[in-house]
């Protein structure tokens, strides 16, 4: 009986309707920018697998690290207890977020450290005496799939059964380009309010939504009227951080420093999951009391485990190296290129880049949705040609692992050709 089959016995996918959805492909290995197929067929991944690969499958530093790391010490509970790798990584942590950052409080994944950093935010002025309950987020913004996370989360399909139960949440829109005085004149109405305790972002790009960008100034503008209103910000960086962006944190565009950071996905370089939400000392300082009621009541029984630490640091070397540093530029180099061949072809609405994330919207009456008809012809015709991409309706991305060639690059993009010649025979 092939794994696929096995699987489909037993398991629950995630974002799958179960009963009409293909089996799955059954992945056996991995090495650089390929996965390795049951049947020895190769696929580029040029999604990083969900957006988490920054170094290549199987890497072997990481590999190492967590192998040495395992033979050490495996997990230890972390209330009333550390370890090396905690600490070491929480340091380095620090010394590449935003200055004002002052303390690391860990989790296991990028929803969980959404969900981190709303409770610190609702209650650090339940802290300080003068409570405040209104969250502000993007009217299109994805932050994670648990309920807090949901509920700042654009609202659609995918929360629908469960809108009664997820808290009011004021939605502004994203300030796209021409659109940047309306979402700011939004923002700065919730917030004459007086009951805004938080504003959280992606910061700079939004993914889920279908890569959408907005400029540095922008958002410095929206994070000036929260200043103003003293109003937190949240910068949801579990997808742009670690160099997604061209910088390690989309926060370095700003001129302005976010009060909390979320991490996740590329914090281990895809090795396993690991959730990690940073804050500035004023944020830590409202939970320090003799009153053990001002406790941050939050944790996970594999809170900061040692091996998930241990992965990161190894990626963290990895990603602050001069090689990594000049592969980021390198991939940036050829989408520069190839957007610029893409640019004004026939069937191309939108063209959108920052850092290593390239995305084409094609001008097509199908929107960016999951349910698209559209989007599963892309899909396959991708995977045809042994590569993985994952369409957002009419909006096709990569986000390849840093270690990808320029061969493999252009192999992407000859994918890429193809959609577009496939969308522009249908119109």
């Amino acid at each position: 009986m092939s794994l696929a089959t096995r699987d489909h016995a037993v398991i629950w996918h995630p974002y799958t309707q179960m009963q009409t959805a293909p089996l799955p492909i059954p992945i056996v290995r991995g090495q650089g920018a390929w996965l390795y197929a049951e049947d020895g067929t190769a696929y580029l991944d040029a999604v990083a697998s969900w957006w988490v690969n920054l170094h290549g499958h199987a890497h072997p530093h990481i590999a190492e690290r967590v192998s040495k790391q395992l033979h050490t010490l495996e997990h230890v509970l972390f209330a009333g207890f550390t370890h090396p790798a905690a600490v070491e990584l929480a340091e380095q942590l620090l010394e590449i977020l935003p200055a004002n950052q002052a303390r690391i409080f860990y989790s296991d994944n990028g929803s969980t450290a959404v969900e981190v950093a709303l409770k610190m935010a609702l209650q650090y002025f339940h802290n300080l005496g003068r409570p405040r309950q209104t969250i502000v987020a993007f009217r299109d913004s994805y932050h994670g799939d648990t309920f807090g996370a949901m509920a700042v989360s654009s609202r659609g399909a995918f929360t629908a059964p469960f809108a009664p139960l997820l808290f009011d949440v004021a939605f502004i829109d994203v300030p796209v380009p021409g659109h940047e005085a309306e979402s700011l004149a939004q923002l700065e109405a919730v917030a004459a309010q007086g009951d805004v305790a938080a504003f959280i972002f992606e910061p700079l790009l939004l993914g889920t939504a279908g890569m959408i960008t907005y400029s540095p100034d922008a958002l410095n503008a929206l994070m000036a009227c929260c200043q103003r209103h003293g109003i937190l910000t949240i910068a949801d960086e579990v997808m742009t951080g670690f160099g997604r962006t061209g910088r390690l944190f989309a926060s370095e565009y700003l001129a302005s420093q976010p009060d909390m950071v979320c991490l996740s996905k590329g914090i281990t370089g895809g090795t396993m999951a690991l959730g990690a939400t940073s804050c500035a000392a004023a944020v830590y300082e409202a939970f320090l009391s003799e009153d053990k009621l001002k406790t941050l009541f939050h944790g996970h029984s594999y809170t900061a485990n040692p091996v998930a630490c241990a992965a990161a640091l190894a990626s963290m070397e990895l990603t602050r190296s001069a090689e990594c540093a000049a592969n980021l530029a390198r991939i940036n180099l050829a989408h520069q290129q190839f957007a610029q061949e893409m640019t004004d072809q026939p069937g191309i609405r939108d063209i959108r880049l920052l850092g290593t994330v390239l995305a084409l919207e094609f001008a097509v009456d199908t929107t960016t949705t999951y349910f698209s008809s559209l989007r599963d012809e892309l899909y396959q015709l991708a995977l045809s040609q042994r590569v993985i991409l994952r369409p957002l309706g009419n909006i096709i991305y990569t986000m390849p692992p840093y270690c990808t060639t320029n061969e493999e690059l252009q192999l992407i993009y000859s994918v890429m050709r193809q959609m577009r010649e496939l969308v522009t025979s249908k119109r």
